[in-house]
């Protein structure tokens, strides 16, 4: 079978609907929580076990918004919060790209899904 490639259809044991946010997270973190987990449950890919990664990429969300507060109001420019903020947005970008919730990664994926047709429709599937 030439060049074949996994389908990405829904996990047998994926979420259908968003689950309640983690108490212990941030209030931005939480707003980012209530932002994202419906379209990703929607799309039927996440598990259970993909708890901790959304957990993670809502954390930096939420960090990164709470370091921009710190950032107005400081009087001077402030080095350290400016890389903190860096770092909670590189992170964030990271997680959100493994969560398919860049436009990149979004259309790589549809992509690959093509790919998966014309595929099938070289072996006259």
């Amino acid at each position: 079978m030439r060049g074949s490639k996994p389908r990405m259809t829904p996990a047998a044991d994926a979420l259908t609907r968003a689950p309640p946010v983690p108490s212990w997270l941030s209030p931005d973190a939480k707003s980012e929580w209530r932002r994202v987990m419906p379209s990703l449950a929607a799309r039927k890919v996440l598990t259970n076990a993909d708890m901790g990664l959304i957990e993670s990429y809502c954390v930096s969300v939420g960090r990164s918004r709470e370091i921009e507060r710190e950032i107005q109001k400081a009087d001077t420019v402030n080095g350290a919060l400016f890389r903190m903020q860096d770092k909670a947005i590189q992170t964030a970008r990271q997680l959100a790209s493994e969560l398919g919730l860049t436009p990149m990664s979004r259309s790589r994926s549809a992509l690959r899904g093509n790919d998966d047709e014309a595929d099938d429709a070289d072996l006259g599937i």
